[in-house]
């Protein structure tokens, strides 16, 4: 058994890229046997799951989206946020249920919830009836947990971050667009996020191995990458080799795959270069995700941001004035522990000053370990809960203000699915990352179509076929 140690996870070490022998480790020893795999959380917790799809796959598991059919559940978590932890543990007594019925029903645990001592402490001694529990460092290591699970609990959670894998397969949930780990782990050590300590330091993978990625994706016919890190945009920092995240984009921008995105910003790590890069070539998205969280100095440092509301209003501007047509949203937090009344209102104020194309808004949330969930905090959930509801009318109001804009406009769609909206609909993206549902055939996804824009909401727009 191996548990993880939030004071060895915040450590700095030598990082090594290493290599996992794939193909030789994994036996198909459970063929005609159904996986169910549910995947809470962000981004980086998705394309994990898609890792972990080759792996059962490999095993000979086929995959259901039906529970009650499945002979082995895992859940991949997310550690972000109190709810998320709550809606893992309330799926897991209808996991427990179905194995009392089915005695043979295996259970895995993975992803950043697990790299919390108190949620293994947790799993111990209340959930027994988990067969395995690995980490966001060692998921290579499912397979062999797997086949020799013995109906004994096995916990291997690590909190070293000191390697980078290069080889790691995948079975992508599209065919149309990909994501691409770059980059991996944080340093900036937010007071209130878990991340450094579920995902470790910061940690970049070798440009060239990145650039076969994106060329071999590009041969297959995939029509758009994403870029992804906790922290994107301090790609290359740590291995100190002449080249960051500005270069890495244009690398990839030259490989010419249509579109091409990336996945989170931080305000401090945002260059001039990187800016100039994004407005030069057509096959970067105008789309940035650049959170703010506050929009109150105060707040902002006891958050450690390691910026004022001031030099993110000037990095906004330049934004905005050098990339054409870019669409800007953000995340905010209302609540931090002691928040104001005139801190909340700062918060309004950047909002009502950016206007943001939509934004991702949350109650503050403690994580044991932060710093920030050792706050003394005198604020009521129900003023909280009327902060947040007041902030996102307003969100939605410039939300909608944007999206308007489109009305009458022919815009470029990548369609990637049938839309929910209607059995003669189907559903993309634009370059900015505006939803848009289309009236038209199926056989338009995987292509990107010019679309008439003929009605506008807050979280969407509607279309025709230009």
């Amino acid at each position: 058994m191996n548990k993880p140690d939030l004071c060895i996870a915040k450590d700095r070490k030598k990082v090594d890229i290493d290599y996992i022998n794939l193909d030789m480790d994994i036996k198909p020893i459970f063929q005609n046997k159904k996986y169910f795999l549910r995947t809470y959380g962000c981004q980086m917790n998705v394309h994990d799951s898609e890792e972990i799809k080759y792996y059962l796959e490999s095993l000979g598991f086929t995959p259901t989206n039906i529970l009650d059919e499945s002979d082995i559940v895992v859940l991949n978590t997310c550690a972000i946020r109190e709810n998320a932890k709550d809606k893992v543990f309330g799926y897991l007594g209808r996991c427990k249920h179905l194995k009392k019925i089915k005695k043979d029903l295996i259970i895995v645990l993975t992803g950043c919830l697990m790299q919390q001592p108190s949620e293994i402490e947790e799993i111990s001694k209340n959930h027994g009836y988990i067969d395995i529990v690995v980490g966001t460092h060692n998921l290579n290591e499912l397979p062999k947990l797997i086949s020799n699970v013995k109906g004994k609990q096995n916990i291997e959670v690590y909190s070293n971050s000191d390697k980078v894998f290069e080889n790691i397969k995948y079975r992508r949930d599209s065919k149309i667009s990909a994501w691409i780990n770059i980059q991996l782990g944080c340093d900036k050590f937010c007071t209130y996020c878990i991340v450094p300590y579920t995902r470790g330091r910061e940690r970049s993978r070798r440009m060239d191995s990145i650039l076969e990625e994106v060329a071999s994706l590009k041969e297959q016919g995939y029509m758009e990458v994403t870029l992804l890190g906790q922290n994107v945009n301090a790609y290359g920092n740590d291995l100190g080799l002449g080249y960051d995240f500005a270069t890495l984009l244009e690398s990839v921008a030259k490989i010419g795959i249509p579109r091409i995105r990336f996945v989170t910003s931080h305000p401090w790590n945002f260059t001039d270069k990187m800016i100039e890069v994004i407005a030069k070539y057509p096959n970067i998205m105008p789309y940035v995700h650049l959170p703010i969280q506050s929009g109150s100095d105060a707040i902002l440092k006891k958050m450690n941001r390691r910026y004022t509301v001031a030099e993110y209003k000037n990095l906004f501007n330049k934004i905005k004035a050098t990339i054409p047509r870019v669409s800007i949203t953000t995340d905010i937090i209302v609540g931090f522990p002691n928040e104001s009344a005139k801190d909340f209102q700062d918060t309004l104020d950047i909002v009502n000053y950016c206007k943001f194309d939509g934004a991702f808004t949350f109650i503050f949330s403690p994580r044991m370990g932060t710093a920030a969930a050792l706050m003394v905090d005198k604020i009521t959930m129900k003023e909280k809960e009327e902060r947040l509801h007041q902030l996102n009318e307003l969100v939605n109001k410039y939300s909608l203000e944007s999206n308007k804009k489109y009305v009458g406009e022919v815009v470029d769609v990548l369609i990637t699915d049938l839309s929910d909206k209607g059995i003669d609909k189907v559903c993309g993206y634009t370059d900015t990352m505006k939803l848009v549902n289309v009236l038209g055939s199926k056989d338009l996804i995987g292509q990107i179509v010019k679309v008439k824009i003929t009605d506008a909401k807050s979280f969407s727009l509607d279309g025709v076929v230009a």
